[in-house]
């Protein structure tokens, strides 16, 4: 396990650093929700980072399910949804080797996956718990400085939470929630939001990406 989890990482670094071209995706999951909503938002957020930071990261974003070995050919998935979602066995032990080989997992709940995907990430990690990130975390200060979550769209009044999964000393899996940060990402037609609330939307996106590639 240690000799793949080196290889994975050192895969990743070495091609990002010299090649300076690589690919995000997102993930496909079963039980009947959205996996496929908020469709321009990872392009758009790849845009954004290819424009300010002058990455090369490729705006082709593939679908890949969860027990797929497709999974491990790229170092960051973006997960989101509005319903629920269901685990197989194997699709959770593939979800850990991913995660625990260097991988990174980004959950953005879009409005109603809360209930499910707690349930579903204990399959995957039944001994951690998620934990609450605090306002001063690394995440928020890469290339853009935030005290906490933005707060992009309104949902019960709730404040927006960034929650957790820490293995093995690293955060493998992150859980943003009451945001809707992908709701920011996409074309500006589709939710109208404010210019401002679209360019948090995506910094605190791009800090996320920052923080999964330099950790």
């Amino acid at each position: 396990m240690r000799i793949l989890i080196f290889c994975f990482i050192f895969f990743a670094k070495s091609y990002i650093q010299a090649q300076g071209t690589y690919q995000l995706a997102v993930l496909k999951y079963s039980g009947g929700g959205d996996y496929y909503a908020n469709p321009t938002s990872l392009t758009n957020l790849i845009s954004f980072c290819n424009k300010e930071f002058g990455t090369n990261i490729s705006k082709e974003v593939p679908y890949v399910e969860v027990g797929s070995k497709d999974l491990f050919r790229y170092p960051f998935i973006h997960m989101t949804g509005h319903g629920n979602v269901v685990f197989s066995r194997a699709e959770a032990e593939n979800l850990r080797t991913y995660l625990l080989s260097g991988g990174f997992l980004h959950i953005d709940d879009n409005y109603g996956m809360d209930e499910y995907i707690r349930v579903e990430l204990k399959k995957v990690f039944p001994d951690i718990s998620l934990i609450e990130l605090p306002s001063n975390h690394a995440i928020y200060n890469q290339k853009y400085t935030f005290n906490g979550l933005p707060k992009i769209h309104e949902h019960d009044e709730k404040k927006a939470q960034a929650f957790g999964i820490v293995a093995n000393g690293r955060l493998v899996c992150l859980y943003t929630f009451q945001t809707d940060l992908g709701d920011g990402w996409e074309d500006p037609q589709v939710h109208n939001d404010p210019p401002e609330k679209r360019k948090m939307a995506l910094q605190m996106g791009a800090n996320i990406l920052m923080y999964a590639f330099m950790r």
